[in-house]
C-alpha cells in the first residue's frame, strides 16, 4: 500500500522585488547553490555552482513563439518566493522502498518591462544531489495559448568534460550505441545525456514529468554550450498549450562518482505522487514468452506453419513457468494483423481476434489454472490513432480474462508513428512529440481502469511517471538484447556498462536478460559470459524481468538458471559499491520480501579483478553466499559458458574479490542466516 510520511515541510515566502538585479538559493546543506540574473537587455539566464565551484556557467532561458514575439529579453524579476520541503514516501514497488524528497525551492517571476507586459516563472528545487527546474505560466491576458516554436534553455558546462551520449532525430529512435567524446564533439543529443568533467565530477542532463509537452534534446551550440532542442509537432508549433501549465522539468543529476547517478532519486521525486489509489495489483515478476525464437528465426510473428503464437506453444511456456516458479508468460503474434507489411503501418492490426491457431480463452484458463499470468501483447507499429480507435476494446478484453499487464510495442522509424489530428485527419508525428506524449498516458490511464500495468517498447521516454501512475512498470527506450541475435554486429561487451549510467537513469529498462544460447545469427553472438547474463538482473533494475532464451537452453542448464529463478525483481534497497561509465559496475539490492541481498557485477571487454566489501549485510548476522562466477577460461568470446557455482559463508565485515572475464560478470545471493548463528 502506497502512503507519504511528511516530515517537514513549510513555506517561506519573500516579499516581491522590483527589478532585482539577481535570485540565489542554495540546496539543503549547501551542497548546490543557483544563481538567476538578468542583463543589460533584460535578458534573464542561470548557474549552477556545487561547493562554491562553477557546474553550469551562465546559461539563457526563454522562448521562441510561433505566433507572438519571443519571451527572451526586455524581462525583469518582478517576485520572488523560497520554500524549503522534507518528506519520506514509499515505493509501492521500486529499486527501494522508502525515498527521501528534500530540497529546497525558489521561484523567481519574470516579467516583461513594457510591451505586451507577459509574464512566466521559472520554479527551482535543488537537492543535495541534483537540480530541477521548469517554467510555469500563469493565465494571463495577453498569452491565453501558448505556441511555442523552441525553448531557449541553455546548459552551458563550466569546465572540459567527457560526455556519454546517443544521437537524436535518427531513424531508430532511442536504439544506438553510446557515443564517447569530448564535449565540444557532441551533435543533436538524447537525454540522458552523462558527463564526467575532466576533474572528475558526474553530470547526467535528462527531464522529469513529461506530460503534454515536447520531449527534450540538447543541441551542442558551440564549444560546450547546450541548447534545449523540442521535439517537432504536427504543426508549426512543437508545443501547444493553453496557460496555466507548467513545462517539464529539466534536470540535473550532480556527483562526486558514476554510482552517485544511479543512486540519486531526482527524476522520481519531481513527478507528482501516485495518482491512482490502491496499486496493490501491479504485480512486479519474472516472465518468460513467445519472443526470442521469433528474433532467431524459428518461429514467425506472421501466420503459418512457422507461427509461434500457437495455442500448443503458449501452453508449452505456462508449463515451464509453473514449474519454476515465474509470473507470467508473454505471447507474441497471437492477434491478426501480423501478416505482411506490419512494420510502420499497423492498420491491420485487431487488438481483440486472435489467429486461428491460438485459443486465447483457453489459455488464459490455463494460465491461471496453474497459478501463471498472460502478458497482453499489442503492437501498434506507432499507428496511435489506429491503436485509440480498439485500444479500450482490447483492454476491456484482457480484463475479462484476466490479462493483468501488458507489453505495447510502436515498431515504426522515427518521425513515421501516426496521430489523430484535432482536425480528424491522421498525421505523421515523432514518438516524442507532444501528440505521443498524450497518447502514452492516455494509454496508461485507461489500462489503469482496469487494473492493467503497461511496459512500452519503442516507447515515449521514462520521465519518472512511474511515480504517479505506478502500473507504467517498464518500457525498452534503449538498444536492447535482441540486437543479438539478428544478423548484424549486436550489443558489444560495454553496451551494457554503458546503459547503466545512461539510459537506466530514466527508469527500469525492460532489456530481456538471461541468454544462455551464445552463439546467434550475430557473428559475435550475445557478447558476454553466462555469468553476466545472470548479473544484469541485478544490474539492469526493472520491476519485470524476462528470462528471455530459448526453453530448451534453461532445461539443458538448471544450475545457473536456479539464479534466475530466485532472484526477485522487488527491492527494498539498492547501493553502489563501484563503477565507471562504459567500464564496470557492481550494485547490491536488497529484497523486499525477505533479508537476502543480491549483488550483480559486470564488465566491458576487459577482465577486472574488483572488490566489494559487504558492509551493507546486517552486523553479526551470518550469510550463506550462492556464488556465480566467470571460470578460470572464461571469456566472452571462446568460453561464454565457463561457470562455476559455489558456496561460503560470509558477515558484513568480508570483503570479497569479484574476478570478472573479457565481457563477463558476477552474481550472488546473500541468504541471511537465523541471528547469531556459528559460522560453518
Amino acid at each position: 500500500m502506497l502512503f507519504r510520511l511528511a516530515l517537514a515541510a513549510w513555506l517561506l515566502v519573500i516579499a516581491p522585488a522590483v527589478a532585482a538585479p539577481s535570485a540565489k538559493l542554495e540546496s539543503p546543506d549547501k551542497v548546490l547553490s543557483v544563481e538567476l540574473t538578468t542583463d543589460g537587455d533584460g535578458r534573464p539566464s542561470y548557474a549552477i555552482s556545487r561547493l562554491g565551484k562553477p557546474v553550469i556557467a551562465p546559461s539563457r532561458l526563454g522562448f521562441i513563439l510561433v505566433d507572438a514575439p519571443k519571451l527572451e529579453r526586455n524581462l525583469t524579476l518582478a517576485g520572488e518566493a523560497t520554500r524549503r520541503f522534507d518528506e519520506t514516501w514509499e515505493q509501492p514497488w521500486g529499486e527501494r522502498r522508502f525515498v527521501r524528497n528534500r530540497y529546497n525551492e525558489l521561484r523567481v517571476t519574470l516579467a516583461e518591462k513594457n510591451g505586451l507586459q507577459r509574464r512566466f516563472d521559472v520554479v527551482f528545487r535543488l537537492y543535495d544531489d541534483g537540480v530541477g527546474f521548469r517554467y510555469e505560466f500563469p493565465d494571463q491576458t495577453n498569452l491565453k495559448t501558448v505556441k511555442i516554436g523552441e525553448e531557449l534553455t541553455e546548459f552551458s558546462l563550466a569546465e572540459p568534460a567527457t560526455v556519454w551520449w546517443i544521437p537524436a532525430y535518427e531513424w531508430n529512435r532511442e536504439e544506438y550505441l553510446y557515443h564517447r567524446t569530448r564535449a565540444e564533439e557532441v551533435g543533436d543529443a538524447q537525454t540522458p545525456m552523462t558527463v564526467r568533467t575532466d576533474n572528475g565530477l558526474h553530470i547526467a542532463f535528462h527531464e522529469a514529468a513529461l506530460v503534454d509537452y515536447s520531449g527534450m534534446n540538447l543541441t551542442r551550440v558551440e564549444g560546450r554550450r547546450f541548447k534545449a532542442a523540442l521535439t517537432p509537432g504536427v504543426g508549426g508549433a512543437k508545443v501547444e498549450r493553453t496557460a496555466p501549465f507548467p513545462t517539464p522539468w529539466r534536470t540535473l543529476q550532480i556527483a562526486d562518482t558514476a554510482g552517485g547517478l544511479v543512486t540519486s532519486n531526482l527524476i522520481l521525486n519531481l513527478n507528482e505522487p501516485n495518482t491512482l489509489g490502491d496499486v496493490s495489483w501491479v504485480k512486479p515478476m519474472k516472465y518468460v514468452g513467445v519472443w526470442w525464437e521469433m528474433h532467431l528465426d524459428k518461429k514467425t510473428w506472421a501466420s503459418g506453419p512457422k507461427h509461434g503464437a500457437t495455442t500448443e506453444n503458449a501452453l508449452k511456456h505456462i508449463d515451464f513457468a509453473a514449474r519454476h516458479g515465474l509470473g507470467g508468460v508473454l505471447v507474441e503474434g497471437w492477434n491478426v494483423g501480423w501478416d505482411g507489411d506490419w512494420f510502420g503501418n499497423g492498420q491491420d492490426f485487431s487488438f481483440t481476434q486472435p489467429y486461428p491457431d491460438f485459443d486465447l480463452k483457453r489459455v488464459t484458463d490455463y494460465a491461471r489454472d496453474k497459478g501463471v499470468v498472460l502478458i497482453g501483447h499489442h503492437e501498434t507499429s506507432a499507428n496511435a490513432a489506429h491503436y485509440e480507435s480498439q485500444m479500450e476494446a482490447g483492454f476491456d478484453l484482457y480484463k475479462k480474462l484476466g490479462v493483468t499487464a501488458v507489453k505495447t510495442g510502436y515498431v515504426a522509424d522515427a518521425g513515421q508513428a501516426k496521430v489523430m489530428g484535432l482536425d480528424g485527419k491522421v498525421h505523421f508525428a515523432w514518438h516524442e512529440g507532444q501528440d505521443m506524449a498524450r497518447h502514452h498516458l492516455k494509454v496508461v490511464t485507461e489500462a489503469a481502469e482496469r487494473q492493467i500495468a503497461i511496459n512500452a517498447h519503442e516507447p515515449i521516454k521514462d520521465t519518472g511517471l512511474r511515480r504517479t501512475y505506478p502500473n507504467w512498470i517498464s518500457r525498452e527506450g534503449a538498444r536492447g538484447m535482441e540486437f543479438s541475435a539478428w544478423g548484424q554486429p549486436g550489443n558489444p561487451p560495454e553496451h551494457e556498462t554503458n546503459l547503466i549510467f545512461t539510459r537506466m537513469l530514466a527508469g527500469p529498462m525492460d532489456y530481456t536478460p538471461g541468454i544462455f544460447g551464445m552463439k546467434t545469427k550475430s557473428p559475435d553472438g550475445v557478447a558476454t559470459t553466462w555469468a553476466k547474463q545472470l548479473a544484469l538482473y541485478v544490474t539492469i533494475y526493472s520491476p519485470i524481468q524476462m528470462a528471455a532464451d530459448l526453453l530448451e537452453n534453461y532445461e539443458a542448464n538448471p544450475k545457473p538458471f536456479k539464479f534466475i529463478e530466485d532472484v526477485p525483481t522487488d527491492w527494498a534497497e539498492t547501493l553502489v559499491l563501484n563503477g565507471e561509465i562504459g567500464d564496470f559496475v557492481t550494485i547490491v539490492r536488497k529484497d523486499r520480501k525477505s533479508d537476502d541481498w543480491y549483488l550483480g557485477a559486470i564488465s566491458d571487454e576487459e577482465g577486472r579483478v574488483l572488490t566489494a566489501s559487504l558492509g551493507f549485510l546486517e552486523p553479526g548476522r551470518h550469510y550463506k553466499a550462492q556464488i556465480y562466477r566467470d571460470g578460470d577460461k572464461a571469456d566472452w568470446k571462446t568460453a561464454p559458458q565457463d561457470i562455476v557455482i559455489e558456496e561460503r559463508e560470509v558477515t558484513a565485515t568480508d570483503v570479497l574479490t569479484l574476478r570478472l572475464a573479457p565481457g563477463g560478470g558476477q552474481a550472488i545471493r546473500f541468504m541471511a542466516a537465523s541471528k547469531g548463528k556459528p559460522r560453518q
